[in-house]
């Protein structure tokens, strides 16, 4: 058993090419915003902002840096040649998708950098971290060599730590990362029941599957990371999403349900059979000091569309001290007349959630990324805590800097035809090498 168990939130630092290329898919969100305007410099202060504020709060907050971009590598892959600006000019010119492919910001969503098994989990006492593969959507398909590079700079320690590689690229191992899934325990550095879920199965064509957006995590991928992770099978418990909701816009569970500690806060069509949903995860924490604790959102509350709309249930579920819980919601709950409602009378309810904080993420959420998007949970003992890369840990000093870091670097307004411009690249690349030294991880981006 992990003792003195923390939970750290890991936010994913929006990069300087943050843009609406509206490549995702299967994201309504991100689907609607495309070829706008974005504003990069806003959409990182708007994630340093609450940062600070949960770090201001006694939350364990974390930062993981942006990668690269543009992605020369995948330009190139695909017939692109000469010069930096060459490469750029060819591809604007010829697959302007491909481009904006390349100068994706989508790494800040770090919910999709990795699936994380805390140490009191695994048969080998260590905290694991598999990379997920992406590999559903050509931008972000690329992410998991640098995630991977970033992960193991911030947690090198291997008496403590295992980083694993990506699984096969290959539609049978569908992977997108801790955005699919969930974990229930007594309290942080207790041993817990883990819950993955999956949008599909590769090898049964009689299991049931949407029909209008693709499901991106599969069964098989699933279940690969928890043998990687040397999870205990009568704590594993693998759920099958809802496919209508997937084709309402709901493409990582994530966007319908959230675990923290004992509590699942989840929309009644989250899954596919909710009943058995409920008998498994019961059963499974039978093994543990815990009782599940299921708030439930019925349709006549809040239907999947207003859901999917306000990201109610893309929020972070965090414990205070006093064991009660806040839920971290993005603006747009407050703005959505039906979820506003519900909320109000969920903390007036007496039931564990007791606190709504809000945030503006409006840059985030315009191309489909809420609060709980933004962040990788990753539990850790007091041992381990010290163990990791203490540059990146979320302190007020560290708040100002990257603030002034992005006010020196980022741009204010970033257009589709900004992305032909070769010195946008050449302003990344420097900011990205002061952003190395900020962090104390020199070599990054080598």
């Amino acid at each position: 058993m992990m003792n003195g168990g923390r939970e750290f939130n890991f936010d994913g630092l929006v990069g300087p090419s943050h843009n609406y290329a509206g490549l995702s898919f299967g994201n309504v969100a991100s689907f609607n915003s495309v070829r706008s305007a974005s504003n990069p410099r806003q959409a990182a202060l708007q994630g340093l902002t609450k940062m600070r504020t949960l770090a201001s709060r006694g939350f364990a907050q974390a930062v993981l840096p942006p990668q690269c971009r543009p992605n020369f590598e995948l330009l190139r892959n695909v017939g692109f040649t000469g010069s930096d600006a060459d490469v750029i000019a060819r591809a604007y010119k010829q697959a302007p998708a491909i481009l904006s492919s390349a100068y994706s910001a989508a790494p800040m969503w770090a919910a999709n950098a990795a699936t994380v098994s805390p140490s009191a989990d695994t048969d080998d006492g260590r905290v694991h971290f598999t990379v997920a593969n992406l590999n559903s959507k050509l931008h972000r398909s690329y992410e998991h060599t640098q995630t991977e590079r970033s992960l193991r700079a911030v947690f090198g320690d291997s008496r403590h730590f295992a980083v694993h590689a990506a699984l096969p690229s290959t539609p049978a191992f569908g992977d997108e990362g801790a955005a699919n899934h969930g974990r229930l325990c007594a309290a942080h550095g207790a041993q817990g029941i883990e819950i993955f879920v999956y949008g599909r199965v590769e090898f049964d064509a009689q299991a049931a599957a949407p029909r209008r957006f693709p499901a991106r995590q599969t069964l098989e991928a699933s279940q690969a990371v928890a043998r990687l992770h040397g999870l205990d099978d009568s704590r594993t418990v693998y759920v099958q999403q809802n496919p209508e909701v997937i084709d309402l816009g709901v493409f990582h569970n994530d966007v319908i349900a959230v675990a923290n500690g004992n509590v699942l806060f989840y929309h009644e069509q989250a899954f596919l059979d909710e009943a058995a949903t409920l008998h498994a995860l019961r059963c499974a924490m039978a093994e543990t000091e815990a009782t599940l604790l299921p708030i439930r959102v019925g349709s006549a509350e809040v239907s999947v569309a207003d859901a999917v709309s306000s990201y109610l249930f893309n929020s972070q579920l965090l414990s205070k001290p006093d064991g009660r819980m806040v839920l971290v919601v993005p603006q747009e709950c407050r703005e959505t007349d039906a979820v506003a409602r519900y909320l109000q009378d969920l903390v007036e309810s007496g039931v564990v959630i007791d606190e709504l904080l809000s945030f503006d993420l409006r840059q985030s959420m315009r191309n489909g990324g809420g609060p709980a998007c933004l962040r990788l949970r990753v539990a850790l003992s007091a041992a381990e805590a010290a163990a990791m890369h203490q540059g990146v840990i979320m302190t007020e000093p560290l708040y100002e800097n990257l603030a002034a870091w992005v006010e020196k670097h980022y741009r204010d307004r970033l257009s589709p035809s900004d992305l032909a411009d070769p010195s946008l690249a050449l302003e990344i690349n420097t900011a990205l090498d002061e952003l190395s030294g900020l962090l104390a991880l020199p070599g990054l981006y080598a």
